[in-house]
């Protein structure tokens, strides 16, 4: 039966393995360094803050926000992000920015005008632009939560910087992919475009020995 979802290690590794028939390049890279550990995030509001606050954020310092913030609103739902001060969430440690932008999460998930729980039925470009509707959430955003709560096996998230470096080593090409680009890179890899991502950022961590994803699921 063939792939649809990206739910274990094992699916990762069959899809790295039919990527690798395809193309020589992942062929290689994967015989020398193997499949990376699936990451999997639990899906639904906590995870997309999550997501939201970590954006150009060190590791550390969105860890840090977050712990506070669930110091002080206990379980992290759109009632109680909505329910917390203004005052209070920068004291966690929010921009103004990350504040409007998590406020605009939750009342849209509050209202129903956002519906998380429906994404699962959603094909790709209607999850992303269900997403990006919502203030704060751009491309990467939406696509990086597809990627790890939903398994998304073909979604490629062609604004990170660390899979373009990667895909640029990988294909010993002088410059990193920027602009059409950097969408166009993925095509390959289609059908897997999300498991090559998923490789791609393996790759980076084992060049770099930096971790490119900066969300915890």
């Amino acid at each position: 039966m063939p792939l649809t979802r990206l739910e274990s290690d094992a699916d990762l590794v069959r899809a790295l393995e039919a990527l690798s028939q395809q193309d020589t390049d992942i062929a290689r890279a994967f015989g020398r360094i193997g499949a990376p550990t699936l990451r999997r995030w639990p899906r639904g509001f906590e995870t997309l803050l999550d997501v939201i606050l970590g954006q150009q954020l060190s590791v550390t310092a969105a860890r840090t926000i977050r712990d506070r913030m669930k110091a002080l609103v206990g379980e992290v739902t759109p009632k109680a992000i909505l329910a917390a001060s203004e005052e209070a969430l920068r004291g966690c440690g929010f921009s103004g920015a990350k504040l409007r932008y998590a406020r605009a999460l939750a009342e849209g998930c509050d209202s129903g005008a956002v519906r998380l729980e429906a994404l699962e039925e959603m094909g790709d470009d209607d999850a992303i632009a269900h997403l990006v509707a919502v203030k704060g959430i751009g491309a990467w955003t939406a696509e990086v939560y597809l990627l790890f709560a939903h398994g998304r096996i073909d979604l490629w998230p062609a604004d990170d910087i660390a899979v373009m470096e990667a895909l640029r080593h990988l294909r010993s090409w002088e410059e990193r992919p920027t602009g059409k680009a950097r969408r166009l890179g993925g095509e390959p890899f289609a059908p897997y475009r999300g498991a090559a991502a998923h490789f791609l950022w393996h790759l980076y961590r084992n060049r770099t020995d930096r971790d490119a994803v900066v969300i915890e699921g």
